[in-house]
């Protein structure tokens, strides 16, 4: 066996085109936009929007987004001609092997388990913590959290974690689903996608209503600017060039970059695709123009609704940000606070569902060419999916989400992101030099260009990652180099 050997790409075509015995080819160019967008809008909408203006972009949080939105086009114009040209679930493992050799594509392969995986468990674990919050904290401490986690009561009793039942509570749910079929599981996801779309809607349009142009004014953070001080402790500083002005623009990009994360996981279900050479590039670019449209609009709304130094207040500005913007300054739209947090939990669960879907397709994709065991590419008489890979994926997963706190992961997820994205930049250009003449039915334009831009955007994400997830992921980058 040669390390350095690549995947014939007629024979992956083949492997494609394969309808008697493969996965089932049922989705069409609406369902990967609804997967791409149910993917990409979870809590970075609203968590991430908050974030951004109260530590470095203000009420420019809008251009943020456009500058985020710009970088992940680079990639995603890359992810679109790849699916489109070899139709087959895997992602960017898939497109290595062929483009970079085996060795490549087993890092990528082990890398992608850091973004689905991981980020299906750190998921699930905040989906407990809102269902949690939308029932009055009425679960026990004890049962929604790790083994690893206590509590302090007013009372002086310590409460010690067991597990996080609602966590793996969700995960089953959805591992059934996905089990059940593709177009079953597609259809969810495009319900739950409509309901959070809708909300986001409603609120874009009411808060529309409470904008007040002072708010948005100046609507750069001005040099100079005081730091905001909580308690005689300095909570955001604005002196930094990346904190201000233009720089905090770019510095608000990088915080926001990571709510794009997800389209890429469009690519892994193109061998489902009824018509993948058209509806793929559909799909990864159309569920990008479309979160890209509804976060500068919400973004417009929610920096003019609250002032953007409400948002670096410990007591304002986290996870309830959006709610509490609504409180204070929408009266009589109690309502549509808890509507958020519905459509945050209803955001959340359709990411878990992509990013087990996207895992276990990766496996699929490594089984078949016997770089896991043949039990991942085992798929169901009926139902034609792999089940076995999802049961196993639901243990592994499940384990984490049940008995480790969600901190642990970390910036992991980002990583393995940010990492295929490089590669996949880089194998267009490899590709096109190598195979000039070969059928393109999707061209990424500006050749190499684009796919210089998108791996050196990303490759400048990873390096602005922090030191101890580098060293973690490196660490883990080398386990995977050992079990190869």
């Amino acid at each position: 066996m040669s390390l350095f050997r690549k995947k014939d790409l007629a024979a992956m075509l083949a492997q494609a085109e394969d309808g008697g015995k493969g996965l089932k080819r049922t989705l069409g160019a609406g369902n990967l936009i609804a997967l791409g967008v149910g993917a990409i809008i979870g809590a970075g909408l609203f968590v991430r929007t908050a974030a951004a203006a109260g530590q470095a972009a203000g009420p420019a949080v809008t251009i943020s987004f456009i500058v985020a939105a710009i970088g992940c086009a680079f990639a995603g114009l890359c992810y679109a001609e790849f699916a489109a040209m070899i139709p087959i679930s895997g992602s960017a493992y898939a497109y290595s092997y062929v483009t970079m050799g085996e060795t490549v594509a087993w890092i990528i392969g082990w890398a992608l388990i850091m973004e689905y995986a991981l980020g299906a468990a750190t998921v699930s674990i905040a989906w407990s913590e809102y269902l949690n919050k939308l029932l009055g904290d009425r679960i026990p401490y004890e049962w929604c959290h790790s083994p690893f986690e206590s509590l302090t009561d007013a009372a002086g009793v310590v409460h010690h974690g067991i597990m996080n039942a609602p966590a793996l509570v969700i995960l089953l749910l959805l591992t059934l689903l996905l089990i059940k079929g593709t177009q079953e599981s597609a259809i969810v996801n495009a319900v739950i996608v409509f309901i959070k779309v809708a909300i986001v809607l409603i609120f874009i349009v009411i808060g529309w209503q409470f904008i007040k142009p002072e708010n948005h004014t100046p609507y750069l953070i001005p040099e100079g600017h005081a730091p905001i001080m909580d308690h005689g402790k300095v909570i955001a500083d604005y002196s930094g060039v990346f904190k201000h002005g233009w720089g905090g623009v770019l510095g608000g990009a990088a915080i926001v970059f990571f709510a794009f994360i997800g389209f890429d996981a469009v690519s892994t279900a193109a061998q489902e695709a009824k018509n993948p050479k058209r509806d793929m590039p559909i799909g990864i670019l159309g569920s990008l123009v479309v979160c890209t449209i509804l976060y500068i609009l919400f973004g417009h709304v929610l920096t003019g609704v609250a002032p953007w130094t409400d948002f670096v207040d410990p007591t304002k500005g986290k996870e309830a940000s959006v709610a509490y913007a609504i409180s204070a300054y929408m009266t009589g739209y109690g309502w549509l606070a808890t509507a958020v947090t519905v459509a945050i939990l209803a955001g959340f669960s359709s990411v878990i569902l992509v990013m087990l879907m996207g895992q276990s397709r990766v496996f699929f994709s490594m089984a078949n060419d016997g770089l896991l065991p043949k039990v991942f590419s085992d798929l169901h008489p009926k139902y034609r999916t792999p089940y076995k890979s999802n049961w196993i994926l639901f243990i592994f997963v499940g384990a984490f989400a049940a008995f480790v706190p969600g901190s642990v992961a970390g910036d992991l997820t980002s990583f393995g992101t940010l990492f295929a994205f490089v590669l996949v930049s880089a194998g267009i250009w490899i590709l096109r030099v190598k195979s000039p003449n070969m059928e393109r039915p999707f061209k990424t334009p500006l050749v190499p260009l684009v796919p210089i831009l998108g791996a050196v955007i990303c490759l400048a994400m990873i390096f602005a990652l922090d030191t101890q997830t580098l060293k973690v992921a490196f660490g883990w980058m080398a386990l995977g180099l050992a079990v190869y």
